[in-house]
């Protein structure tokens, strides 16, 4: 095997430390073509789909391939804009403001970027460009704040299966989780109590998460267990009663049961139980996407009103609100600790003795 070097290194370069801000992913464009290479990618991990591979391999070429891209690409096209997928440019406006506050804060030697898990930017491309500006020292944040195995660990995943090809590794820090970290937690109280603020409140309020199937929670995957941690407190921090809260999953696929209860079914059933008013807010997404703007906030409003429902609202994820974004930055910090704090203290180290080019300090 041979293994990938650095062409244009130099022993000389300055060593950097870099930041990897990840998402699951999006197809370049709404169309069958561009949906149909996105799914291969995304449905093919198998991370994702814990099926034997020779016999998942026949359904999803054989059946699911050849109809769902069509469909899938009709229902982007209604969510698409002249920036790209919204899952595109929400996290593209995560990291801008990340490395905003990480560079004015810290200076250039630190690098900031975004990838995607499926798609473009792919991780590979991105870890290339980083280790190209030096970057040896990297933190991993995945967006996920639940861990699951198949969004964290198929990250985990793609960034090692890169690592095997390299010559040179960086140090690595990886964020598994951040599901019951208090400035998350805060940063989601305010954005439901700002809706409050602006629009009142309703007889319910619904923590809806992605779904996975109910054997993964029964394998041991602690997903279903942090969805839950985090409605208890979301809903404590904003001084909710256990009625008049409740945690549900969307987003199933398959004949398999999945985690319950399933969210458009509680849309259907809610209204005869009484509960005419709803706000729905998607603690898992750390960015709207085409799952919570048409799923959420169109689909399921139509199963809720055709039931009886006479108010829904979708209550928008954090996306870049300054809220969002300091509680990303602190958690980065968090796992600066230790690497910052010994670059700094070289930096300053060298200015104090006139190694950056300025006049030394005499004492």
């Amino acid at each position: 095997m041979k293994y990938q070097g650095s062409p244009n290194f130099t022993h000389a370069q300055q060593d950097k430390i870099g930041v990897l801000v990840t998402n699951l992913g999006t197809p370049d464009a709404p169309t069958k073509g561009a949906l149909k290479t996105y799914l291969k990618e995304f449905l093919s991990d198998p991370r994702v789909v814990e099926v034997p591979r020779l016999l998942w391999w026949f359904i999803l070429n054989g059946v699911i391939l050849r109809f769902r891209p069509k469909r899938s690409a009709a229902a982007y096209k209604t969510v698409w804009t002249d920036q790209g997928s919204p899952l595109l440019w929400h996290t593209k406006a995560q990291a801008d403001a990340l490395r905003h506050r990480l560079q004015a804060e810290h200076g250039d030697n630190f690098v900031l970027e975004f990838a995607m898990r499926y798609g473009n930017p792919s991780i590979p491309s991105v870890l290339e460009s980083m280790f190209q500006q030096g970057v040896r020292k990297l933190v991993v944040v995945p967006l996920y704040p639940h861990y699951s195995a198949s969004t964290t660990a198929s990250t985990f995943d793609k960034i090692s299966q890169d690592f095997t090809r390299r010559r040179w590794l960086p140090e690595l820090r990886f964020v598994t989780h951040y599901h019951d970290y208090p400035p998350f937690i805060q940063a989601a109280a305010s954005r439901i109590q700002a809706h409050w603020n602006e629009h009142g409140r309703t007889d319910k309020l619904l923590f809806s998460y992605h779904g996975v199937p109910l054997r993964y929670l029964k394998n041991g995957d602690p997903y279903h267990c942090e969805c839950h941690k985090t409605s208890r407190l979301i809903a404590s921090a904003l001084q909710l009663q256990p009625h008049e809260y409740m945690t549900t999953f969307q987003s199933r696929f398959g004949r398999e049961p999945w985690l319950q209860p399933y969210t458009d079914e509680t849309m259907k059933a809610l209204p005869g139980q009484g509960v005419k008013s709803v706000q729905v807010f998607c603690p898992g997404f750390s960015a709207d996407c085409l799952e919570t703007i048409e799923e959420i906030g169109e689909e399921n409003r139509e199963y809720f009103i055709e039931s009886g429902g006479e108010r829904y609202e979708y209550i928008p994820a954090l996306n870049d609100s300054v809220e969002h974004i300091d509680a990303l930055y602190s958690l980065i910090q968090q796992q600066l600790h230790g690497w910052q704090l010994e670059h700094d203290t070289v930096e300053r180290a060298a200015r104090a003795a006139g190694l950056d080019g300025g006049t030394p300090t005499i004492g």
